[in-house]
């Protein structure tokens, strides 16, 4: 019988997106005074480096929009940042409209600037924003602590799934009809899997990055997941999403101890990407009816993190209570599941016959 250690770590904040200023930080010179720009020394390694292990790069920069992009356009970089906010304005400001823009914490940013009195604004008015001084810019990776970060498929596609998020975002904006009913419009496809050697990297790489959708706030390094994986009384599932818009990649994890009378979520998460989509309490029902199905109790164990409020309203929601017998397990009684919703098609790919179950 495959056993596994599980021992577990409580995360740390990690920041996803690194926020440059422009001038004299990302290039040498002042853009409105008529300099002609050029890329400091790092600055390109460095935004490609963040770019690879998933984390977004974005601008807050008091400068004429269309100008700054037209140089950055030259300098062969403007496609790397997302959502840039190139005006008048605070960084504050910018950095905070950023964050609602691509839907992450506050807690989750770094701003990068030359000078001291606007990274100290930002300090006063987001203090969650780490700040640093454009002399950091080079070893910048190794600063944020993000240098043993797995370089995954899927954060190699990050950058390109937001930038498509937006298009997303864009035409639900335009949309005339409830929230639903553009839904209906996205020929949504999940897919549940067993985790398989292929996922292992993506599956710890959820848990170290996933703060608000996440059961219980805990990380699991990748060999303690490929013994999970290979456990005989654990599930370890995989989620994945696709619109007509195209692939968000594998965006939940679930982490299930299948005993012979109670099953447990021992860990549900999902990416805050899809937070709208409504797909963690899909992936948490699809569970629970397999545990019906095999006739035994269901619980999932809940640990409050501050990010995570939000997975315990989605627990509340599905019908979940404290149970008696244990703190911080959440009990269901499984008479009533709802079914996936008609706007969704839900695929689930059966364990293999041999190995972990």
């Amino acid at each position: 019988m495959h056993r596994f250690d599980d021992r577990i770590k409580t995360r740390e904040s990690q920041v996803k997106c690194v926020v440059w200023d422009l001038d004299n930080t990302v290039w040498d010179g002042v853009l409105s005074e008529g300099d002609d720009v050029t890329l400091r020394p790092g600055v390109r390694e460095t935004i490609i480096a963040l770019d690879a292990r998933g984390i977004l790069n974005s601008i807050a920069s008091r400068n004429e929009h269309a100008a700054a992009i037209s140089a950055l356009e030259r300098l062969d970089v403007a496609s790397f940042f997302v959502a840039p906010k190139i005006n008048w304005g605070n960084k504050s400001s910018s950095i905070r409209d950023i964050a609602n823009e691509v839907n992450l914490s506050l807690n989750a940013f770094a701003f990068v600037d030359d000078q001291s009195v606007e990274r100290d604004e930002v300090f006063q008015i987001l203090p969650d924003v780490r700040c640093y001084d454009a002399d950091k810019a080079s070893e910048l990776v190794s600063v944020l602590g993000l240098t043993n970060l797995p370089i995954t498929d899927e954060s190699r596609e990050r950058r390109r799934r937001y930038q498509v998020e937006h298009t997303r975002q864009s035409s639900e904006a335009a949309f005339e009809g409830s929230p639903v009913e553009f839904l209906a419009t996205l020929g949504m496809v999940m897919t549940i899997s067993p985790a398989s050697e292929d996922d292992l990297d993506r599956a710890q790489e959820l848990t170290v990055r996933t703060n608000q959708l996440n059961s219980t706030g805990r990380t699991y390094s990748r060999e303690q997941l490929a013994a999970i994986a290979q456990s005989d009384n654990h599930r370890l599932l995989i989620a994945s999403l696709e619109d007509k818009y195209g692939s968000y990649g594998r965006i939940g994890l679930a982490l299930v101890e299948t005993g012979k009378t109670r099953w447990t979520l021992k860990l549900l998460l999902m990416s805050c990407r899809v937070m709208s989509r409504g797909v963690g309490t899909i992936l948490l029902e699809y569970i629970m009816r397999e545990a019906r199905h095999a006739g035994v109790g269901f619980g999932a164990h809940f640990v409050r993190t501050p990010q995570n409020r939000i997975m315990l309203i989605t627990f509340r929601f599905a019908g979940f209570r404290e149970a008696t017998d244990e703190p911080g397990l959440l009990e269901h009684s499984l008479t009533e599941i709802n079914d996936p919703p008609a706007h969704l098609r839900l695929v689930v790919n059966p364990w293999p016959s041999t190995g972990g179950r």
